[in-house]
């Protein structure tokens, strides 16, 4: 099993930055792909952005791209996400997730779920 902690979420004013993490136990984790997701009041949970085993190939979701990126350090069993330009409509509960599958971008298609971290972005 896999299991999964996120920190790194807190209150920041529109255009701002934050930078979340999340550390994974459990084996071979450096072989999972790694996405993170989000979920607001009263909407579902989207895709956010997902990394290869490898690395080598990133997923965004369109009204993100340029503003987050997503990186892995495999030898520290840690995943990142670093959120710049923050928007209001940011603002959501931040889950990472791990998948043994091949670069899945729904929330079925992962394996195991970290507990989440609220990010807030005031006007």
């Amino acid at each position: 099993q896999v299991q999964l902690v996120e920190s790194g979420g807190g209150l920041v004013q529109a255009g701002g930055s934050l930078r979340l993490s999340c550390v994974a136990s459990g084996r071979a984790f450096s072989s999972y792909t790694v996405g993170w997701f989000r979920q607001a009041p009263w909407k579902e949970r989207e895709f956010v952005a997902a990394v290869s085993w490898g690395g080598g190939n990133l997923y965004y979701l369109d009204s993100v791209k340029g503003r987050f990126t997503i990186a892995r350090d495999n030898a520290k069993n840690e995943v990142f996400l670093q959120m710049n330009s923050l928007k209001p409509e940011d603002t959501a509960v931040y889950y990472c997730a791990a998948s043994t599958r091949l670069v899945p971008r729904t929330p079925s298609g992962f394996d195991y779920w970290g507990q989440g971290t609220q990010v807030t972005v005031s006007s």
